[in-house]
């Protein structure tokens, strides 16, 4: 007997039946809800700075050079020496500045013997013509006699004013020549402390065009400072006085604090960076901080304590059915956020302060301590709060 064509293909399509359902009941067991990452709103402090590396210094370094050239024949002053102001710190060979002095002594003392003669000459010159005047009254002498001796007379009074003039050059040719041999005594101009020292004794020092430098002296190393470049994006939030935090290699373990001191106005462009130079004042009284150290700053510009405040993920999260909603514009402080509401999650506009980073002050708003705010949605695979998808118009409802 012949079986009908329906009756074997019952079975192939009981079984794409079978096969259709088991996978339609996989699939609706595997769609999982949403599920979301909270955290709690809490009170702390929201600490805005600016992160920068900088060089330690001293405040005041006095560049200690010669005026004159020669070789070094002693130096009294090394490296760490404590000097004093007017202390001699090295001297320079003063013998060719000696023989200088000398000749200046010596042009100066014929400048004065021919003042000395020359004065006698007006002196008698000036008889003669008294003499001449008196005998010219008197139709003794020709007036050709008298005009010579007046004539004898003035010259003998310029004679004297050009020697005074050449007695008064060599006296400044024998103050230059003096000056030149005490500029051979090196002196420290401050109180410091020598921290380098570019000469030794022999070597010969050349002042002609550029003046060297032989020591480095800094002024007082209980108060140093740090010279950090920070970028032009950092800059604007900057004042005086602001509080500053810095690290050292030296000594991994120690914060040392300081204030801003100067925000300087001079650009530095280095590769089309550009960086202002940020002077931080910090004191030294332990002479930890030695010149040259790298210090990492932190430089707090802003800073609120005890504040309620949320993550700033808060602001950037928005669930599905929200996304291309501009209700958390970048140029306003009023923002609205997700919380966590019983077995719903619901927005919640706030007014925000300041943030640095990682928390956000709110300033006014709907949220009180301990609210739960919605910082992220989880991915599959992950583990958190879940919650069933309602409607936009509706609150996200928790699933327990």
């Amino acid at each position: 007997m012949k079986v009908p064509q329906s009756k074997r293909l019952w079975p192939f399509a009981a079984a794409i039946l079978i096969v259709a359902g088991v996978a339609f009941w996989w699939m609706a067991g595997s769609v999982r809800e949403p599920r979301y990452v909270t955290a709690q709103v809490d009170r702390g402090s929201v600490i805005r700075s600016v992160t920068a590396t900088g060089t330690v210094n001293p405040v005041i370094v006095v560049q200690v050079g010669t005026y004159d050239s020669g070789p070094i024949i002693a130096i009294y002053a090394d490296f760490n020496s404590p000097v004093k102001a007017g202390q001699l710190i090295a001297k320079i060979d003063p013998r060719p500045f000696t023989v200088k002095v000398h000749e200046a002594q010596a042009a100066l003392g014929n400048s004065q013997s021919q003042l000395a003669k020359d004065q006698a000459d007006l002196a008698y010159k000036r008889l003669l013509f008294d003499r001449d005047s008196k005998l010219f009254a008197q139709n003794v002498v020709s007036q050709d006699t008298l005009d010579n001796a007046r004539s004898a007379y003035q010259q003998a009074v310029s004679q004297v004013a050009l020697d005074g003039s050449m007695v008064k050059q060599q006296k400044a040719n024998l103050e230059e020549a003096q000056v030149n041999l005490d500029y051979t005594n090196i002196i420290s101009p401050v109180d410091g402390t020598v921290v380098s020292r570019n000469v030794d004794v022999g070597q010969t020092v050349a002042a002609s065009f550029q003046t060297p430098t032989l020591f480095l002296i800094a002024k007082d190393l209980t108060q140093m400072q740090v010279d950090t470049n920070v970028s032009e994006s950092d800059i604007g939030d900057l004042r005086d006085g602001e509080t500053a935090d810095f690290g050292v290699d030296a000594f991994p373990d120690r914060v040392f604090e300081g204030t801003v001191g100067q925000v300087r106005q001079v650009p530095i462009s280095i590769q089309n960076v550009t960086t202002y130079d940020v002077v931080v004042n910090v004191p030294n009284p332990e002479f930890l901080l030695k010149p040259g150290m790298t210090a990492n700053v932190t430089i707090i510009s802003a800073r609120r304590d005890n504040v309620l405040r949320i993550p700033i993920q808060a602001l950037q999260f928005s669930p599905m059915f929200a996304k291309g909603d501009s209700a958390n514009p970048s140029t306003s402080r009023e923002k609205r956020v997700w919380i966590a509401d019983g077995s719903a999650i619901k927005p919640v506009s706030i007014v925000t302060g300041l943030d640095d980073g990682h928390y956000v002050e709110v300033m006014n708003g709907g949220l009180k301590q301990g609210d739960s705010v919605v910082t992220a949605e989880l991915r599959s695979g992950d583990t958190g709060t879940t919650a069933s998808l309602a409607a936009p118009s509706s609150p996200l409802r928790l699933a327990r």
